[in-house]
């Protein structure tokens, strides 16, 4: 029994209505989101940090691998 009624563009409307939503203001002191800019620059520097240290991790253990 087929749904005649499903919509297949109904479901990119509500997405994009959703993504198009502005933001609400924060009260001071509430927890801010994974979005926000506050510490995207640590953040970017500990993720590359962490990357450095895993190739480097890496290389050693292909190194003593091939020794």
């Amino acid at each position: 029994m087929a749904d005649n009624d499903y919509d297949p563009a109904g479901s990119t409307q509500m997405f994009r209505a959703f993504v198009d939503e502005s933001p609400a203001p924060q009260a001071p002191g509430s927890v801010s989101t994974y979005g926000s800019s506050k510490n995207s620059g640590s953040r970017t520097g500990v993720i590359a940090l962490v990357a450095v240290v895993a190739l480097v991790v890496l290389g050693a253990v292909v190194w003593l691998a091939v020794k």
